[in-house]
């Protein structure tokens, strides 16, 4: 009880006293927040993921083809140019991340009778349109400071994070994988096409928005703290269904310990490999395609 005790006055000690002890704050201010905020930036990035994918029978679509990551993107530049804050950062990010979801499931409602299709053609429309508006940002913002913020942030980095990023983003990112993790027996439902779901008692409308809004919430969640980090939440979904198989039940909460873990091992190889920190986006993007190519590879073109 002795030691024990001992051991807890020193990490007591420890974060009290930032400069104390350089090793414990190191530690505790910047190594556990970055560790928290990457487990649940990935979490809700490879679920959001995972839901989609069963929701629409695709294995190509993600939370960014619905253009979350382009209306955060042009959020966050709109925050880095104008207002200069963090926190409007992070406000506008999340709330361009949903208004561009809401935008792509209005265009998916036009036509009613392929909702699913056109709510994904929806998304790569509004994509188009809010990353056209971040060009323009990028175009106007003065090319010594705010441009390279704006390039920066767009590439995703745990750099800054802090339990003040962990506070902001856990409320929507929590509320997004509870959510999906409540659904996930109905997500397999859907998957089985409308007119089974229908026959099954299934609303098949209403639990399409439930699902597409609490992935939508995760991932704006994350991304808003996060900045665009690509590739999690296409890949790590396949990489559980090779290890738990395709049933949601099991599937979402096997994504939501991979897509935190893989996250977290990414951002630890970007701040290892070289001097300088690489952003998550490329090391994502490297690790993600030979392994998209030898899924392609492995199924060829078959079921996933």
């Amino acid at each position: 009880m002795e030691t024990l005790r001992t051991l807890y006055m020193g990490i007591s000690s420890g974060i009290d006293q930032p400069g104390g002890n350089v090793n414990m704050d190191i530690v505790w201010q910047i190594r556990l927040p970055r560790a928290i905020l990457g487990g649940m930036a990935g979490a809700a990035l490879a679920v959001s993921g995972t839901a989609l994918q069963g929701l629409f029978r695709n294995p190509l679509v993600s939370s960014g083809m619905l253009g979350v990551s382009a209306g955060a993107g042009f959020g966050a530049a709109l925050g880095i140019v104008f207002f200069k804050s963090a926190l409007m950062i992070y406000v506008l990010a999340f709330a361009f991340g949903l208004a561009a979801v809401f935008f792509s499931y209005t265009i998916g409602r036009i036509y009613n009778s392929a909702p699913a299709i056109m709510l994904v053609l929806g998304g790569v429309i509004v994509s188009s349109i809010f990353s056209a508006l971040l060009s323009l940002v990028k175009y106007l913002a003065n090319p010594y400071e705010e441009l390279p913020s704006i390039v920066f942030w767009l590439m995703g980095s745990l750099a800054s994070a802090s339990y003040r990023d962990i506070a902001i983003s856990s409320i929507p990112i929590i509320a997004g994988i509870t959510g999906l993790f409540i659904m996930r027996w109905r997500i397999n439902v859907l998957s089985m096409g409308e007119r089974e779901a229908s026959s099954m008692g299934i609303n098949v409308n209403i639990d399409r928005i439930i699902v597409v809004f609490c992935a939508t919430l995760a991932t704006a969640g994350a991304v808003s703290v996060c900045g665009i980090i690509g590739w999690i939440g296409l890949v790590v979904p396949h990489m559980g269904r090779i290890i738990a198989g395709s049933d949601n039940r099991i599937l979402i909460p096997a994504s939501i310990s991979l897509g935190a873990s893989f996250l977290i091992i990414v951002d630890n190889i970007g701040r290892a490999v070289t001097g300088t920190e690489i952003p998550l986006s490329i090391i994502t993007a490297i690790i993600g395609g030979p392994f998209f190519v030898y899924l392609l590879k492995k199924y060829k073109g078959g079921n996933w």
